[in-house]
């Protein structure tokens, strides 16, 4: 079924609803009675429900925290799931962040591409369906989450109300399809200081990233030793030696070791190099006698150092799906009485989260060292073969005449909040990721093309 000329037909409504509803700020802001998320968060949900109530559908509104647009009939839905509320607009734009002007054929606003503009796609792409007269054996529900981008707290009340749907797609990450999310986890590991330094160094303190998911660009730690000048020159001597970006100031009686990295995302610490491992290796050079911060460093080193992949911590997985588990470490704090780094792993779609765990654990026995505030994401895995997969590679080939190739990412995207969702769109292959960037656009052509993709895929699904 072809929907596409009906969708050229309505091209001036489909970019006026989108300019609509990018000209609301809806950033998470103070909850009040009926708005969990704030005001301009609930206002854009008025108008997604508004919009979708004109184009003749069924709207709920689940006590302000998420809502539907509704087509069709049958026991069974199919979801498109997208969100309204956005990031902060921040600095440097070139057109007003909240106008949705049209310039060189680009929608300009923050949302335009995560998520308004795409889910407007597939709202639109339902219209076409529901104009043509096709009959479908599902429901089809447009999904308007309202906090993807602080918590997805929306989501855990809709499933409390709602059942999940059979299948769907959320707009909301890349084209073609990610089929594989990594299982994340995030935690943090502590040692209590309780045996000191006895000699003539002591650590007063470490501290450096900024958080678990961020390769750390920066760490430091202040030394006090009775011969300030041989410290800094050890760690002269070290970065000549090894390559490490790591300088030493003297501060009055203190030597500030610096070490400088580079940042990248923690699903790819091996595109970065990292500020704290680096700032251990020379640690891990001075006699710090027999104490619980030098036993922390020489685990560190022995059983991290730089490897990126968890080789060395016992915890190497690797599938053919996701590739290597990555181990990140992205914060350290040490003070007086205790030493706490975060972690960011994320493990292959393959395996469990014990797979990780256990050994992980294991290693860590007779070390002193324990694990607090562990979170963890459930890897998300459709097998190539999934009817899901096939329909929507069939679908995307079809619309671009382009291989709808298998997508595996270390990243989580919002399908990871609803049973039976995968990541489709709105990004295309070679097109810059403009989320969270100022001049966030989305091109005209592109927003076109993306509801005729998703107009077939929800029949194609629905059918």
């Amino acid at each position: 079924m072809n929907f596409n000329s009906k969708i050229d037909s309505m091209k001036d409504e489909i970019i006026k609803s989108t300019q609509e509803i990018l000209k609301i700020k809806s950033t998470e802001g103070e909850p009040k009675s009926g708005m969990p998320f704030g005001e301009g968060v609930a206002k854009a949900l008025d108008c997604a429900l508004n919009i979708s109530g004109e184009l003749g559908f069924k709207t709920v509104n689940l006590d302000g925290y998420i809502g539907y647009a509704e087509y069709g009939e049958g026991e069974d839905y199919v979801a498109v799931l997208g969100h309204l509320d956005v990031v902060p607009e921040g600095d440097g734009w070139i057109y007003p962040p909240y106008a949705a002007e049209i310039h060189d054929e680009k929608i300009y606003a923050r949302g335009a591409l995560d998520n308004k503009g795409p889910i407007m796609a597939a709202l639109y792409g339902l219209k076409a369906i529901k104009d043509s007269g096709v009959k479908l054996s599902k429901r089809v529900r447009i999904i308007f989450g309202t906090n993807e981008e602080t918590g997805s707290r929306e989501m855990e009340h809709y499933l409390k109300i709602e059942k999940p749907p059979v299948s769907g797609f959320t707009p909301d990450a890349e084209f073609p399809i990610i089929y594989a999310e990594k299982g994340l986890t995030v935690f943090d590991i502590v040692k209590d200081l309780n045996v000191k330094p006895q000699g003539d160094v002591v650590i007063k303190y470490i501290k450096g990233g900024q958080r678990a998911n961020m390769v750390p660009d920066y760490c430091e730690a202040g030394i006090i030793s009775k011969d300030s000048a041989a410290i800094a020159g050890s760690a002269e001597n070290f970065a000549k030696v090894t390559g490490y970006d790591i300088k030493a100031e003297i501060k009055d009686d203190v030597t500030i070791i610096k070490s400088f990295g580079v940042s990248a995302h923690g699903s790819l610490p091996q595109h970065g190099k990292n500020a704290i491992m680096q700032l251990f290796a020379f640690l891990g050079t001075i006699n710090l006698g027999k104490s619980d911060i030098a036993d922390f460093i020489e685990f560190m080193n022995e059983n991290v150092g730089m490897d990126v992949f968890g080789t060395r911590f016992g915890v190497g997985l690797e599938d053919k799906a996701s590739g290597k588990l990555s181990f990140n470490v992205g914060v350290v704090e040490m003070n007086e009485d205790k030493i706490t780094m975060k972690l960011n792993l994320r493990y292959p779609v393959t395996f469990k989260m014990e797979d990780m765990v256990n050994p992980f654990n294991a290693r860590l026995d007779g070390s002193g060292i324990r694990v607090e505030n562990f979170e963890h994401q459930a890897p998300l895995y459709f097998p190539e073969d999934h009817e899901l997969i096939k329909t929507l590679q069939k679908v995307y080939t079809e619309q671009t005449g382009q291989e709808a190739t298998l997508l595996a990412i270390g990243g989580g995207t919002y399908a990871k909040e609803m049973p039976n969702i995968v990541a489709f769109g709105p990004i295309f292959p070679g097109k810059p990721d403009l989320d969270h960037q100022a001049n966030e656009y989305i091109e005209v052509e592109d927003l076109m093309l993306c509801t005729k993709i998703y107009a077939q895929a929800i029949y194609e699904l629905a059918k």
